[in-house]
Formats: C-alpha cells, sequence, structure tokens
C-alpha cells in the first residue's frame, strides 16, 4: 500500500515516513501544499496524511479539489489546533480522520489502519490468486495454506502482482509504486527482489507463478507467457 505524507516540518515528516516504511508502507513525501497536491493528482495512493496548515496550499484545499473530483482515497488530516471549529472544518472539506499534535506513532498508525481497513469502495483487504492468499491489513500471505516469509518489499511486489493478475506488469510501474518517486530507474533493485519473491513462491516445491516477459517486465501466471 502506497502513502503520501505532506508535511512541512521535516522532522515530523521524517518520523512518520521512517515509521510508515518500518512497517511495510510505501512512503511518498511532499513538504508543501502545491507539490502535495501535484502528487496527489497525478498518482495513484491508497492513504493520504496531509498537515492543515502548510506552505503554497492549504490541507483543507488539497482534499476539497480532490472531493470535488470524486477522489475517494481516504485522507488523515495533522494539525495542531485542537479546537471543534477546525475539526468540522476538516471533516466537512471531505477528510476521514483527523489526529492532533503531537501524537504517538502507534497512535498514528492505528489510525492508517483503520482508514485502510476502510478504504475506497474498490478496497479488499484479502487477495486471492491460484492458492495464494494475502490479507492487506494484518500483513499475512501464503501459499497453499502455508505462510510465506516476506521482507515489506517483497510483500508489497506481492500485493501489487495479486492486484494485477495475468497482466503484463512493467518494470517502471513497480519502481512508480513500490519504490520511492525518484528512485534511480537503472538500478537492478526490482529483479533482485521480484528473484528473492519468486523463490519464496516457490519453495517445497511448488509451481513458479511469477514469469519474466522479456524486455517488457514481469506477470503473475499459472501458465508461462510464449
Amino acid at each position: 500500500m502506497k502513502i503520501l505524507v505532506v508535511e512541512d516540518n521535516k522532522k515530523v515528516a521524517s518520523f512518520v515516513e521512517r515509521g510508515l516504511r518500518e512497517e511495510g508502507y510505501a512512503v511518498d513525501v511532499a513538504h508543501d501544499g502545491v507539490d502535495g497536491s501535484m502528487k496527489a493528482h497525478v498518482y495513484d495512493y491508497d492513504l493520504l496524511v496531509l498537515d492543515v496548515m502548510l506552505p503554497g496550499k492549504s490541507g483543507l484545499e488539497i482534499v476539497h479539489d480532490l472531493r470535488q473530483e470524486e477522489e475517494t482515497v481516504p485522507v488523515l488530516l495533522l494539525t495542531a489546533r485542537d479546537s471543534t471549529e477546525d475539526v468540522v472544518r476538516g471533516l466537512d472539506a471531505g477528510a476521514d480522520d483527523y489526529l492532533t499534535k503531537p501524537f504517538s506513532f502507534d497512535e498514528l498508525l492505528a489510525r492508517v489502519r483503520a482508514l485502510l481497513r476502510r478504504g475506497g469502495a474498490e478496497r479488499t483487504e484479502r487477495l486471492l490468486y491460484a492458492d495464494v492468499e494475502m490479507d492487506r491489513i494484518r500483513h499475512l500471505s501464503g501459499r497453499a495454506g502455508e505462510r510465506l516469509s516476506l521482507t515489506p518489499k517483497e510483500f508489497q511486489l506481492l500485493e501489487f502482482f495479486l492486484l494485477r493478475p495475468e497482466e503484463v506488469v512493467r518494470r517502471t510501474e513497480l519502481l512508480e509504486k513500490v519504490w520511492d518517486l525518484h528512485f534511480d530507474p537503472m538500478s537492478n533493485v526490482v529483479d533482485v527482489h521480484v528473484a528473492n519473491l519468486r523463490q519464496k513462491l516457490r519453495e517445497g516445491g511448488r509451481g513458479p507463478l511469477i514469469h519474466t516477459v522479456r524486455g517488457v517486465g514481469y506477470i503473475l501466471s499459472t501458465d508461462a507467457p510464449d
């Protein structure tokens, strides 16, 4: 799952980003409202974490614009103000929840999980393909009833493949969705992680599921591509 954090306080942004990454989420960060709004409109996110007071464009304006365009991505607002009026303004603008600073990371994580669980209309908590299953909320996955021991990045890769079964996934898509926006496209990190995931899926003599489509990317399929 991919989260956008828009926070002008770089220490707070770093704290939130680091914690979410350690929990296995892919995270993009923006430090002003203009950049944050651009990313929210251009890229697909599972959740937005927005500071209310931002230079260039406020968190409330970002939420309002997204809702006007009928974007249903869940939004968690961060605010240093806790008056009823501010809370009401945020919720009326279209935010799903709010958190008042200062906050503990455990509380933030609980709000994040709750919003991801509710998610948009098309969110599915459990993903299934062939004998592979995944619980996206509890971060659990398995094949043929056996638990898969995946790193956070391998889990994100498998999640992306399960969302696009029997469909060719380009390497550039994986870089955009699973890694950072500015990740070096010349790196072989995608190939290494896909190879590790493929090996884990085949443990116990099980058949291959992730296949290479030469010159294009990869595909999750019970049948090898022609």
